[in-house]
């Protein structure tokens, strides 16, 4: 047993102050305000204020520390895994970019195995993102233009079965040919279909999400823009109660007022924060690979050779940072939408996600300035370090 105590608790509907935490094995089993109860035998970590949230859960990260997710090598895969795992987060989903179709296949048979082996030593993947190549080339993004196709009923079914049951999110743009059939098709088969890199109207992604969407990737970013006559898969996102909304939230790719607008509008219960993390996360400006696709990182942006954004070196703890001390997010919201939100959307909130008795104790331990002094995963402290009893 061990007992945390001392702790400003980050829970999802307020922070214990000072609050502890109680962990048997890997389950939280008891959480409280004041001093830990008399029963709990075990050291206590006395963590002088500092703050605890649970784990982040990070539904769209393509790579980082120099590694990428698009790849058949376990190695590298893992090892992108494990540099965010440093940053806070204790799942991810790992996502893909458009790739040549038996390239992709080849990634996500990868990761399935990685997944089904149960190791967890480098950080835990709790699915398969496909982020194409189901996409509208006029919002590509970085995708590769030779490599997106057309909805197809056989390309998709291949990907998902080459994930035995561990693809969970698919983007797509329903306005294609095909699209909305093809949306559906992802549903049926127990997936997650994601509104994305996208030029549908208002009108269009609304009757999307009708149909069973359920997630809008990176609001606002690879999108037909908000209008006030069209307010596009944006505006149509943040009013239907049954959608969650990305963010990335490094200050680059959303203004700031932009997020706080949508926080005002969905709630944090309807924003997850993503990192959309390249290989030059965590790394020195240079030339890296997403894919098949070249990109270069440069003052903590990473983009095209034509200017284009190529997705980010953000880091989950980063992206709470920038949320709780630029944007003026209480930090019980940022902290839902780095973890609640995502846990609940990938219907894994009974076990992970918040601080509470019964779930894992996959937890983050953040200093003052919010940066990460430790990481527990499933009860055992796998970076940092708490102090000593």
């Amino acid at each position: 047993m061990v007992v945390i105590a001392n702790a400003r608790v980050v829970t999802p509907r307020r922070v214990l102050d000072p609050g502890w935490i109680v962990i048997e094995a890997d389950t939280i089993i008891g959480v409280g305000r004041g001093d830990p109860p008399p029963t709990a035998d075990g050291p206590v970590h006395d963590l002088g204020g500092r703050f605890v949230l649970p784990g982040f859960i990070d539904l769209h990260m393509h790579g980082g520390g120099g590694a990428q997710i698009t790849t058949d090598d376990p190695e590298e895969i893992l090892t992108a895994v494990a540099f965010h795992r440093r940053h806070g987060t204790t799942s991810t989903l790992a996502s893909l970019v458009t790739d040549q179709i038996d390239r992709m296949a080849a990634s996500v048979a990868t990761i399935a195995r990685i997944i089904r082996s149960g190791d967890h030593r480098r950080g835990r993947i709790v699915g398969v993102h496909l982020e194409g190549p189901f996409l509208n080339a006029a919002k590509k993004g970085s995708h590769h233009s030779e490599y997106l196709l057309d909805p197809d009923p056989a390309a998709l079914r291949h990907l998902i079965e080459a994930g035995d049951g561990t693809v969970r999110v698919v983007t797509l743009a329903p306005e294609l040919p095909g699209g909305m059939d093809l949306l559906r098709q992802v549903t049926a088969a127990g997936a997650i279909a994601a509104v994305g890199h996208t030029e549908a109207g208002y009108g269009q992604a609304r009757d999307a999400f009708a149909a069973g969407a359920r997630l809008a990737t990176h609001l606002f970013n690879a999108m037909r823009h908000f209008h006030h006559r069209d307010p596009g898969p944006a505006g149509a996102a943040l009013a239907d109660d049954n959608v969650i909304c990305e963010l990335i939230n490094d200050g680059v790719h959303v203004h700031e007022e932009a997020v706080r607008l949508a926080v005002g509008a969905a709630g944090p219960d309807r924003i997850a924060f993503v990192t959309d993390a390249t290989p030059a996360a965590g790394m020195t400006s240079g030339a890296y690979q997403l894919g098949p696709v070249p990109v270069f990182a440069a003052d903590g942006t990473v983009k095209l050779s034509d200017g284009t954004l190529a997705g980010s070196t953000l880091t989950m703890d980063a992206a709470v940072r920038h949320a709780v001390r630029r944007i003026g997010i209480p930090i019980v919201d940022a902290a839902v939408a780095a973890s609640t939100t995502p846990a609940h959307l990938l219907g894994i909130s009974g076990r992970t996600g918040a601080v509470q008795p019964g779930k894992d104790a996959d937890l983050v331990v953040l200093s003052e300035t919010l940066h990460v002094e430790a990481l527990i995963a499933s009860g055992e402290v796998v970076h940092g370090g708490l102090p000593t009893p």
